[in-house]
């Protein structure tokens, strides 16, 4: 396709996927040996769940001021300052755990201090991606970082995290450290132009601009859809991934190897996903109705996940559902940066993923509720009520939804 040609081209485009890359690995490593240190240290359930929440919690706090920072400043420098500074961190982390020096108040401090500063690197790196690739690209670059990322974590660094936990407990955090490093080297070497901002006028300030951020979205009726969408899926995706155990162990009577297939299959899905992403928007036709396919999609299959109790059908039905979902994320995000005023795209995106992440823990909640009340599946047909719910949401905007602007015309876009 014309798109991937031009992507294959721009060599700035192939040091940021390096750099999407090699931090996921790290994160796949530092996510697997983060939890097991925790219980190595406490036997409280509490606190272990602590380091977890500790990892989104900075979302909520710093989600919307990660947003308007990177919309203020160079977002490829702000991203290699933050790689480097995560580093350090993690270098020192790992030196402390080498030392033995650790305890359960570090390993908290360390999660939320790591999250926060992925508020702002998330942010700058969406913002960016319009900078270093032309405009009609962005799907397909959307979809090959999605894709390496899935790659590079679950199938390359969460195998290899247990290898390393073996070798000794410090490794893969030490290794983590150092991605950070090579990633911040790729991104520094990008060569982007400073980005298009409206001028500045006087009297502006970060919670002012936090404000036209959110009015901004809410004005646009594509972008205020999608957004009411995302917040339903994701109370629904939160039911799920909080009790998936039990959907897997206790309805479908599924062994830890049943529950590795299901997993597995899961993961496959989300590659395929991203390897099909740009055809998948061709074949349905538009961005708008390959939104409203997938949520679909997502719904149907967990219908079956949570009624038929066959562990490889499971498998592939959550293969599916992976499937949908990586196309989603790539067209959501694509549609943001395609219909967000110049100057901000990190006010908007950052605002989506407070939405994200404010629906994670609810869907948790209500999804421990419904297994209590209903039974191990009824997180599974819970979540596919509200998937199919989001999806219903996007109906009304569907002929609007591959529209490359903002339809309030209150802020004039320009090209970046």
């Amino acid at each position: 396709m014309a798109a991937a040609g031009v992507l294959v081209r721009r060599g700035g485009f192939g040091r940021l996927w390096g750099a999407a890359a090699v931090s996921r690995f790290g994160d796949a490593l530092r996510g697997t040996a983060l939890p097991l240190l925790a219980y190595a240290l406490t036997d409280s359930p509490l606190l272990i769940s602590l380091v977890t929440a500790c990892g989104f919690l900075p979302w909520l706090f710093f989600g919307l001021l990660g947003g308007a920072v990177a919309d203020r400043v160079d977002q490829r420098r702000a991203m290699w300052a933050v790689d480097v500074l995560r580093g350090v961190l993690m270098a020192g982390f790992a030196l402390a755990v080498a030392l033995d020096r650790v305890g359960i108040g570090l390993l908290l401090a360390l999660a939320f201090a790591l999250t926060t500063l992925q508020t702002l690197f998330d942010n700058a790196a969406t913002a960016l991606l319009p900078a270093v690739v032309p405009k009609e690209a962005l799907a397909a670059a959307n979809a090959r970082l999605m894709t390496g990322q899935e790659l590079a974590g679950r199938f390359v660094g969460g195998p290899l995290a247990p290898v390393l936990i073996g070798l000794g407990a410090a490794l893969p955090f030490l290794a983590d450290a150092a991605t950070y490093f090579v990633a911040a080297a790729l991104v520094a070497s990008l060569r982007t132009r400073p980005p298009d901002r409206p001028p500045a006028t006087s009297g502006r300030t970060v919670r002012r601009e936090i404000g036209e951020g959110i009015r901004q979205l809410w004005r646009d009726r594509v972008l205020r859809a999608f957004c009411v969408s995302v917040a339903l899926g994701n109370v629904g995706i939160g039911a799920l991934i909080a009790t998936l155990v039990l959907v897997v162990k206790g309805w479908l009577g599924a062994g830890d190897f049943g529950y590795a297939v299901v997993t597995t299959g899961y993961g496959i899905g989300m590659v395929v996903g991203g390897l099909l992403a740009d055809r998948t928007i061709a074949v349905a036709g538009g961005k708008g109705r390959t939104l409203l396919v997938a949520g679909v999609l997502q719904a149907v299959t967990l219908v079956g996940f949570g009624t038929l109790r066959t562990v490889w059908l499971a498998a592939v039905l959550l293969g599916l559902f992976g499937f949908a979902g990586m196309v989603w994320n790539v067209v959501e995000t694509t549609v943001v940066q395609q219909r967000s005023p110049a100057g901000m795209l990190g006010r908007i995106s950052s605002a989506f993923r407070t939405v994200s992440v404010a629906g994670t823990p609810l869907g948790a909640l209500c999804g421990g509720a419904a297994a209590t009340a209903y039974g191990p599946n009824a997180p599974a047909l819970l979540a596919a009520a509200l998937l199919a719910l989001g999806a219903a949401a996007l109906i009304p905007v569907l002929q609007t939804a591959d529209g490359a602007s903002s339809d309030s015309g209150q802020i004039p876009r320009t090209a970046r």
